[in-house]
This record gives structure tokens, sequence and C-alpha cells, in this order.
């Protein structure tokens, strides 16, 4: 069983939201960041940069929550995936962390990157309901969890962007990410 590593308020919540939309069983296990348990060597040794969110999956170790999302996509997802496909879902998961998150997060580049990347999310999610197309993928759990940690964390002003807010308001509405985002404690 696939046992997930994490705290309150961590991007755990990611990973947590992807594997309630697979159906799988998994144990979460809760750690007590404030009390430094995710510094204590029983975590270190699976992951020793002392971060969550971290997965054990029998005797295989992941850490990163954009490549637990991508190792679940693969190994749990309801469909095999082409090298073209796994690109784009790398590409989004990418995205996602490491040009989404800071370009919303990070409060001196804000105002400038923020149009740079909602406008044309806005677009694409103009002509389509979900990233790639007709159909929610792990895509969408990767950039959707960002976009939703907005109002949960900035309450920046995102009526510009009707199509993103509608498709936060759509994902959001999904029982497994109420069951994950939205009860993060």
């Amino acid at each position: 069983m696939i046992k997930l590593y994490g705290g309150t308020f961590s991007r755990a919540s990611i990973v947590h939201w992807y594997l309630e939309e697979l159906e799988i069983p998994y144990e979460f296990i809760k750690l007590d960041m404030k009390a430094g348990e995710h510094l204590k060597p029983e975590f270190l040794t699976i992951n020793p940069m002392g971060k969550v969110p971290a997965i054990t999956d029998g005797d295989f170790i992941l850490w990163e929550s954009g490549a637990i999302l991508l190792y679940l996509a693969d190994k749990y997802g309801k469909k095999s995936l082409s090298p073209e496909e796994r690109g784009i879902y790398s590409q989004w998961s990418l995205f996602a962390n490491a040009t989404l998150g800071p370009g919303v997060f990070i409060e001196a580049t804000r105002e400038k990157e923020m149009p740079k990347l909602m406008n044309p999310l806005n677009q694409i999610l103009g002509k389509q309901p979900f990233l790639m197309g007709e159909e929610f993928t792990v895509a969408d759990v990767a950039v959707g969890s960002m976009l939703n940690y907005i109002p949960m964390m900035l309450k920046l002003d995102l009526s510009e962007y009707p199509n993103v807010t509608s498709y936060m308001k759509k994902l959001a509405e999904r029982p497994a990410f109420q069951k994950a985002m939205v009860s993060r404690g």
C-alpha cells in the first residue's frame, strides 16, 4: 500500500487529491512539521531533504509532488501513456511547480508574471474544459492545485480570467478535491 507523508498545509494535499481521484488504497501519514518530525532520522531515510510530500510504494521511495504525480499517473492511471502524452503531463507538472507557483506566489514578480501565465491559461481553458482537452488528467491536478491555492492563500482578484476561475470552481467541486484540498488540516 502507498504511504503518503505530509503535513498540515503542505503540498502533500496535491498528491492526496490525486490519490483520491485514482481511487487506490493509501495511508496518509501526517507529520508534525512544527515539532520537526520531518527532520527525524526515520523520515530522512525517506526524503533526505526533510521535505514533504514523499511516498513509499512498497520498497519504492519518491519525493517532490510533481514527480509523485507523474509516477502515480504512470503506474495507477486509467490508461497507458504514450511518450508524447507523458511529455505533456510532465510539461504541465513542471509548469505548475517551476513556473506557475513562483509566478503567482513570489510577490516581487507577481505583477509582471501573472498576466504572462494567466492570459494563456485563460485562452486554453476557453477552448476546452481541461488542460489536455475533454478529459480530466494529472495535468489538471498539478496546475489546478496551484491555481486553487490562490484563493486559499492570497485572495487575489482573478476576475480578468473568467475561464480560469470557472476551471478552478469546476475542479474544487470534485469530491476528491473536497476530501483532500478543502480538509487540508
